[in-house]
């Protein structure tokens, strides 16, 4: 498996429509001139961006955490241009950008070093063989302080391997649960 280069993301962006919206280079400032974390275009990957719909964990009905029985109400919604995940708390948002992975390419995601250092991990798994949707998000704050997400900014890095042959089976073969999600999608058992 080889890693993936600018002039390829483009290519796959805008003549197949890996991602959409796409932006072809970085975005570091908004057309008024507001510094934003970067998005984007790199030099092998591409920074996403996340929407303005959250999910933030609480207790406050004492749910418990479930992946095969998740109950929805172990989440507090949110909508806004940020987001404050609580200390030592969780969140999950989505990317603005809708993927469409090609069969013979995996898709992974790590986390911008802007968020890194400032103790907020992104967590996402790997977008796999000919899935397709918007990337659900999450966030975990490390810190014993109230932490900020900004929506409409750069919050993790796509990296795109290519295998030298195309998978037996890919995600849209076996039918995979999460694919074509849109916006923020809970666990499904």
């Amino acid at each position: 498996m080889t890693i993936k280069s600018d002039r390829w993301i483009r290519h796959m962006a805008q003549e197949h429509g890996m991602i959409e919206p796409f932006e072809p280079g970085q975005v570091r400032d908004t057309p008024e001139g507001q510094r934003v974390i970067s998005y984007g275009t790199s030099s092998y990957g591409y920074d996403v961006r996340c929407g303005k719909d959250f999910k933030i964990f609480t207790d406050i009905n004492s749910a418990v955490v479930d992946p095969k029985n998740f109950d929805a109400a172990s989440f507090v919604d949110v909508h806004g241009d940020v987001c404050i995940i609580p200390p030592n708390s969780f969140a999950l948002a989505y990317t603005l950008e809708y993927f469409r992975i090609p069969r013979n390419v995996l898709t992974i995601c790590l986390g911008k070093s802007t968020y890194a250092r400032c103790g907020i991990i992104v967590n996402v798994t790997p977008l796999e063989p000919e899935w397709e949707g918007r990337v659900t998000l999450e966030f975990s704050n490390t810190t014993p302080l109230p932490a900020k997400i900004h929506a409409n900014e750069g919050v993790a890095q796509m990296l795109f391997f290519e295998s030298d042959e195309p998978c037996e089976v890919s995600y849209a073969d076996r039918g995979g649960k999460y694919m074509g999600q849109d916006g923020v999608t809970l666990p499904r058992s």
